[in-house]
């Protein structure tokens, strides 16, 4: 069984050799499905700084951030390579690959006795559902030996991103469909002002000159017939104030008297007689 497990361990090592030259995540997957634990005195640590109190969040959309503390416990220098993963679903004994992460390259030499810090980002698009997420990473030796270690082997939880209308995608959407509301409206305005209106009778005349009087004043103001002009070419009397529409400083006085009229006798006027 050990030799069995060394075998492995050598293959997989051979397959992350390999990857710099060929497919990384089909490396990382064979190391998510079938995951070894090398002799390696090297201690990593995983943490989410995003994550919330009640577990991890893979929040669809945007970039979730790993940060992995490795501390080299050899007495040589280790080197990071690769830093991967996948999301699984866990179906009986044999656990399903639902996606696999982008794998990350590294170049980092890590000294003996020393600590380094590594940061894996990575982003979702799927189902809101509750997935196992499995990190791994491929450190190297001195003599340039791969070892594939799980840095990260738990069960997260897949959610959709709160809206908010502050979000640049909202906005663009509300935008646009405030465009779209206004050309509609103009288009149902020019429609109505170019067909309906002259489906419909026009009105005809505003009522007479008393009533149009009585509509401009709502009615509450009665009209003294005294105050009232006359109008040529009205249909009735305008009613007016008190006050004389003209100004008669420049007008003669023998234009402003009226003529009295004279009066006329009825009947043939008698002639007088001849004495």
């Amino acid at each position: 069984m050990v030799a069995w497990k060394l075998s492995s361990l050598l293959l997989l090592s051979l397959r992350a050799f390999s990857a710099f030259a060929a497919d990384i995540d089909q490396v990382i997957e064979d190391v998510v499905e079938e995951p070894q634990t090398p002799n390696l005195n090297v201690k990593i640590s995983t943490k989410f700084p995003q994550s919330e109190i009640f577990g991890v969040k893979l929040i669809n959309g945007h970039a979730t951030q790993a940060v992995l503390d490795i501390t080299n416990e050899e007495t040589e220098p280790i080197g990071v390579s690769i830093v991967g993963g996948s999301l699984l679903q866990d179906k009986g004994d044999q656990p399903q690959i639902l996606r696999n992460l982008t794998a990350k390259r590294y170049a980092l030499e890590i000294p003996a006795g020393a600590s380094e810090t590594v940061t894996y980002a990575f982003s979702t698009e799927m189902h809101p559902q509750d997935v196992r997420l499995q990190l791994v990473a491929v450190l190297r030796d001195t003599k340039n030996a791969f070892y594939t270690i799980s840095v990260y082997n738990e069960t997260v939880s897949v959610v959709e991103a709160p809206l908010s209308v502050f979000d640049p995608q909202i906005l663009q959407s509300i935008f646009l469909y405030l465009i779209l509301a206004g050309i509609f409206a103009g288009t149902c305005y020019f429609i109505y002002t170019t067909w309906i209106t002259t489906l419909f009778p026009q009105k005809k005349g505003r009522g007479k000159g008393g009533e149009r009087a009585k509509r401009s004043s709502g009615g509450s103001k009665k009209v003294d017939p005294a105050d009232q002009v006359a109008v040529v070419g009205a249909d009735g009397p305008a009613v007016t104030s008190g006050a004389k529409a003209y100004d008669e400083s420049w007008i003669p006085l023998g234009h402003l008297q009226r003529p009295e009229a004279k009066r006329v006798r009825s009947g043939t006027p008698r002639t007088k007689s001849k004495a």
